[in-house]
């Protein structure tokens, strides 16, 4: 696997398994929350040419939804999908600490917006990004991690074929 996508419901541990799949498969990671930050209001072209031009490399992981904006860039080039199934409540709770690490960009005014997503995130959300999942990289096979045992055993996957002995 050379271009992975991480999808998931906020709070379900994107940003750190696609850091962990990036060190493990030794692949560029693109992360959408830093080009268009929590609560700004950035150029929607902007941000489609630089995807654009990030995901046009050969080897990736790409963490973030963003599927209206992004999955007919990202998915027609993915060689995987990776949901992370994360518990409503796990959710949630991460999503009331992160406001409090120290240079977390996510604030806690915009708490309210980010639960309330994660509340509605299975009934709105997720059947969403299904479609355009279907829809932009029908080919893409997905693979669904639920618990920590399972995304630490795909990371040693991405890891082992990483490596000079591991296969492709």
């Amino acid at each position: 696997m050379r271009r992975i996508i991480v999808l998931g419901c906020a709070g379900s541990g994107k940003s750190t398994l696609a850091r962990r799949l990036a060190e493990a498969g030794r692949l560029q990671l693109i992360e959408l929350d830093a080009l268009w930050p929590p609560g700004s209001r950035h150029d929607l072209h902007t941000f489609r040419r630089q995807l654009a031009e990030l995901h046009a490399t050969e080897t990736w992981v790409s963490d973030g939804n963003f599927a209206q904006a992004s999955f007919d860039i990202r998915l027609p080039r993915a060689d995987a999908v990776v949901w992370l199934e994360a518990p409503r409540w796990l959710c949630l709770w991460r999503a009331l600490l992160r406001p409090l690490r120290r240079g977390e960009p996510h604030r806690i005014s915009g708490l309210p917006r980010v639960l309330g997503y994660i509340w509605r995130f299975d009934r709105v959300n997720r059947p969403l990004i299904e479609r355009l999942r279907e829809a932009h990289g029908p080919a893409a096979p997905v693979i669904r991690l639920r618990t920590r045992r399972e995304t630490d055993a795909f990371v040693a996957e991405v890891r082992a074929r990483a490596s000079p002995s591991g296969a492709d």
